[in-house]
């Protein structure tokens, strides 16, 4: 089982990144799934979690109406489209799967989450 992050890189404020997580070893339409980023210093925290069904999706306030987590399940993969980026953003972001919530249910608790990637950096300057 494996979750490949994808997509970090270097971007000034107020630029946009898409990351991708791609799945092998299982499908993720069995799964909800999350975002996670982690900043030096910093608890893990959520930054979008969406349902296995796709319908329900989660987003704290220091990223609602920047970021947009989506699904495609034909390619096994899960994106994080992020927008109007700040230099608060930089962190190492993780991809997340779990089995443990309801079809339209999300998570927010990392705990919760079953299946983890390796992370992808992003670094916002100002």
């Amino acid at each position: 089982v494996q979750l490949q992050a994808s997509g970090g890189g270097l971007v000034q404020a107020g630029g946009s990144l898409r990351l991708s997580c791609a799945a092998s070893g299982l499908s993720l339409d069995s799964y909800a799934m999350g975002w996670f980023r982690q900043a030096p210093g910093k608890e893990r925290e959520i930054v979008a979690a969406v349902s296995r069904s796709g319908y329900s999706t989660y987003y704290p306030d220091s990223v609602k109406g920047r970021f947009t987590i989506s699904r495609d399940n034909a390619k096994n993969t899960v994106y994080l489209q992020m927008s109007n980026l700040k230099p608060e953003d930089t962190a190492v972001y993780y991809c997340a799967a779990t089995w443990r919530v309801n079809l339209d249910s999300t998570s927010d608790s990392a705990s919760r989450y079953d299946y983890w990637g390796q992370g992808t950096l992003v670094t916002v300057s100002s």
